[in-house]
C-alpha cells in the first residue's frame, strides 16, 4: 500500500472519528434540559448551582479558540463542537439568570464577565506571540489544563456512588456520552498526533469507562437486591 493510500485513510478515519466526538458531544450538551425544564416549570433554581455552566463555557472557548486556524492547522472539528457547546452553555446561563434570585444573579453575571475577560486576555496574549508553535503551546496547554479539570470533575460522582453502593447521582446516559465522545476524540488526536487532543480525552476516556464498569455493578447488585426475598422462612 503507498505512503499516499495510508495518508488518505489516516486521513478519513480522523474526520469520522472527529465527527463522530461531535455527534456524541451533542449528548452532553442537552443533558442539563431536565433541570432547566424543572428550573423554568417551578421559576426557580431552587438549590442548583450555575458554576458548572459557567466552567463549561470557559472551556468550550478556550478549546474553540485552539481548534482556530491561527492556533493550530487542521482542528476544524474540534472548533465546530466546542462552538455548539459554547451556544449551548450561553443559553443556559441565561435561563439561569432569568430565574435565579437577586443574589445568584448578581454572583452569576460577575463570573459571566470574569470568563468573558480571561478569555479575551488568552485571545489578546496569544495573537501578541509571533511564533506560530509557542501560540499553539500556550493556547494547548490552557486547553488541555481545562480538559483535564473538567473530565476529572466526576470523581467526587464516583466517589459518591462507591459510598452510597447507588448509581442514582450517576446517570447512564450522561456516563456513555461522555465515554463515547472522549473515545472518538482520542482517536481523533491520535491520528492528528496533537497531544494536546489526546491526552486530556484519553484520560475522559478512562473516567468515562470507570463511571460506565461502577454503573453495570452496582445497578447489577441493585437488581440482586431487588429479587431477594422480603420474608425468609426457616421452616
Amino acid at each position: 500500500m503507498s505512503s499516499l493510500a495510508v495518508f488518505s485513510i489516516c486521513k478519513v478515519a480522523k474526520d469520522a472519528a472527529g465527527i463522530a466526538g461531535n455527534v456524541f458531544a451533542f449528548g452532553l450538551f442537552v443533558s442539563p434540559i431536565p433541570t432547566f425544564r424543572r428550573i423554568i416549570r417551578n421559576g426557580s433554581t431552587e438549590m442548583f448551582s450555575g458554576l458548572p455552566y459557567i466552567y463549561s463555557l470557559l472551556n468550550c472557548l478556550i478549546c474553540m479558540w485552539y481548534g482556530t486556524p491561527l492556533i493550530s492547522p487542521d482542528n476544524l472539528l474540534v472548533t465546530t463542537v466546542n462552538s455548539i457547546g459554547t451556544i449551548f452553555q450561553f443559553v443556559y446561563i441565561i435561563l439561569f439568570l432569568m430565574h435565579a434570585e437577586k443574589a445568584n444573579k448578581v454572583r452569576m453575571l460577575v463570573l459571566l464577565l470574569a470568563v468573558l475577560g480571561m478569555f479575551a486576555i488568552v485571545i489578546v496574549g496569544s495573537l501578541q506571540i509571533a511564533d506560530v508553535l509557542t501560540r499553539r503551546f500556550f493556547v494547548g496547554f490552557l486547553s488541555c489544563a481545562s480538559l483535564i479539570s473538567m473530565f476529572a470533575s466526576p470523581l467526587f460522582i464516583i466517589k459518591l456512588v462507591i459510598q452510597t453502593k447507588s448509581v442514582e447521582f450517576m446517570p447512564f446516559y450522561l456516563s456513555l456520552s461522555t465515554f463515547l465522545m472522549s473515545t472518538s476524540f482520542f482517536l481523533y488526536g491520535l491520528l492528528n498526533d496533537d497531544a494536546f487532543i489526546y491526552v486530556p480525552n484519553g484520560i475522559g476516556t478512562i473516567l468515562g469507562m470507570i463511571q460506565l464498569i461502577l454503573y453495570f455493578y452496582y445497578e447489577s447488585k441493585s437488581r440482586e437486591n431487588s429479587r431477594e426475598p422480603l420474608i425468609v422462612s426457616y421452616a
